[in-house]
């Protein structure tokens, strides 16, 4: 005989039920909530002191000569990069040339340039008619005035984009390291050149190991021009300079560079995550949905569950 259970319906349903309460997480709160009390003293200290002088902020925040001091800041921030770029793929090709006298030429550059601070290079290349007034670059009846040929926008330029360079070859050679040997290996069977091999094949696979921290130097170079003021380029925060050294708005005018330094790093950010993601796509093989796509799909389920609702 087997035993039939007499319970059934709502009986039998509440037996076999189970309550499930959430974890309650009350550090969380507690958190969040210092958080909140600590921003909001701190956003009330800032609007409310009249020493930040937010109305001369507003004032010179679209100042035409901070506006060409923002130009002369992405102008530098690009060339330097496209400079540093180049060189990094050329340095990290020769690091891991089977050469030891290319390698060694390579290493030496790299060493020198990550280990002497840049504003040190910066001013170093300003002051390189002290060392050679006249360029001659070994060729016979070439006589160059150091002086005429090296402006505080060359010296910047070379300062910044050879320094750039160095960095950018560590990045290179890491993301060519990143890709399999098999790869390499595979084309030498082919017989195709090493220089198609790294053109066509390696370096192609690189490109996801290569532009995340790309990225990142790219912001940072955005900031490192302001380094350039001291040798009197006349950029973002040297505009800046300019104007509170006749005003004598000190804070205003720094506010105003930072609000300016701050809009474009996070202009930048945005463009590196797309261009990551861009890139990510032959690596995996579903995305998480961007910011405008997670937006979109709750107006979408929002708009559905209104719809549904409504015709009840």
């Amino acid at each position: 005989m087997t035993a039939v259970s007499t319970r059934n319906g709502p009986e039998a349903k509440a037996a076999d039920s189970y309550t499930v309460v959430k974890a309650k997480h009350p550090g969380r709160w507690l958190s969040a909530a210092a958080i909140i009390v600590v921003a909001a003293l701190l956003l009330h200290s800032v609007f409310t002191n009249p020493n930040f002088g937010w109305d001369v902020v507003g004032l010179y925040l679209r100042d035409v000569s901070i506006g060409r001091g923002i130009l002369v800041t992405l102008g530098l921030t690009a060339i330097s990069m496209a400079i540093g770029i180049v060189l990094g793929v050329i340095f990290a090709v020769m690091r891991l040339s089977a050469n030891p006298v290319v390698r060694t030429a390579a290493f030496a550059y790299v060493n020198f340039f990550r280990g002497t601070p840049v504003l040190v290079q910066l001013l170093f290349w300003f002051n390189l008619a002290a060392l050679y007034p006249v360029i001659t670059l070994g060729i016979p009846g070439l006589h160059l005035d150091a002086n005429q040929l090296i402006t505080p926008m060359t010296a910047a330029i070379l300062g910044l984009g050879l320094n750039q360079g160095a960095y950018m070859s560590e990045i290179v050679r890491a993301g060519i390291l990143s890709v399999d040997h098999g790869q390499t290996e595979a084309a030498e069977a082919l017989g195709i050149t090493r220089m198609q091999t790294m053109r066509r094949i390696v370096l192609p696979q690189a490109m996801r190991v290569i532009i995340p921290p790309t990225g990142n130097e790219t912001i940072g170079m955005l900031k490192t021009t302001a380094l350039v003021s001291v040798i009197s380029v006349p950029e973002l925060l040297y505009s800046a300079q300019i104007i509170y050294a006749r005003s004598f708005e000190t804070i205003p005018l720094l506010i105003v560079a930072s609000l300016w330094y701050l809009l474009i790093t996070s202009i930048l950010t945005i463009g590196q995550y797309y261009l990551e993601r861009r890139f990510a796509r032959g690596n995996q093989r579903n995305l998480p949905p961007t910011p405008w796509q997670k937006l979109r799909r709750f107006i979408a389920t929002h708009d559905a569950l209104a719809l549904k609702g409504g015709t009840r």
